[in-house]
């Protein structure tokens, strides 16, 4: 009974041990990651991107712990994960034919004013010229993509299945984007990312010149230079 209650003593000492080291681990991992995200973000370039991307993943918790401790604020946090996904995907989605991808805008972009209605595959757009989609699509679909106004993720899912898109671009909110990366990695989807200059849900804002300048990588110059110049006439 005695030695029972010694060897029990003793592997508990040996969890609490295990248990204090994996926590030091953690942390010391989690810190070498905020590390080398502020020293890419300083810079402009990213270092380990593979090691960089699966470790904010894993230790997201503890790493914006750390960087509101260091003062890097959340957003810049989640704004370096969409930019390293971007610069980690973009040779896979330069390889993939136009005819092969899809973007998806969300129905915030559009004006309150919008005569669009909302069809199982999401808004269509009316042209009525009252915000920048319906120009943008045209150009979208003269390059080849497949083009949709959605109003959540519930819509992308769907529309992914039917059409099965081997990449596809998603506009929206620092958040939306990031959660849209989560979903296409789990299903091994290529994914590129634009971030909204403007949050909410009526009227927001993007670069139209950003969209169509991640929209043409892989694609010609000079047939990139002619969509963009369209746009911004």
């Amino acid at each position: 009974m005695v030695f029972d209650s010694i060897l029990w003593n003793q592997l508990m000492v040996v969890i609490g041990e295990l248990t204090i080291f994996l926590a030091i681990g953690a942390l010391l991992f989690a810190s070498i990651i905020v590390t080398v995200a502020l020293f890419s973000i300083k810079n402009g370039r990213f270092y380990f991107p593979r090691l960089m991307a699966s470790g904010l993943v894993m230790m997201e918790g503890t790493v914006k712990a750390i960087c509101k401790f260091c003062g890097l604020d959340d957003k810049e946090l989640t704004l370096f994960f969409i930019r390293l996904h971007n610069t980690m995907n973009m040779k896979a989605f330069g390889d993939i034919p136009t005819e092969k991808r899809a973007i998806f805008f969300p129905q915030c972009l559009r004006s309150a004013q919008c005569p669009a209605h909302l069809t199982p595959e999401g808004l269509v757009c009316r042209r009525c010229g009252q915000c920048g989609i319906g120009n943008s699509i045209d150009n979208l679909e003269s390059m080849g993509y497949r083009v949709f106004i959605v109003p959540g993720s519930t819509f992308i899912k769907r529309i992914v299945k039917k059409y099965r898109p081997e990449g596809i671009i998603g506009i929206g909110c620092l958040m939306e984007v990031k959660e849209g990366f989560e979903m296409t990695d789990r299903i091994g989807l290529v994914a590129m990312g634009v971030v909204t200059l403007k949050d909410g849900c009526v009227e927001t804002l993007v670069d139209w010149h950003d969209v169509l300048e991640v929209a043409g990588i892989g694609i010609e110059e000079p047939l990139v230079a002619e969509h963009l110049d369209v746009s911004s006439g």
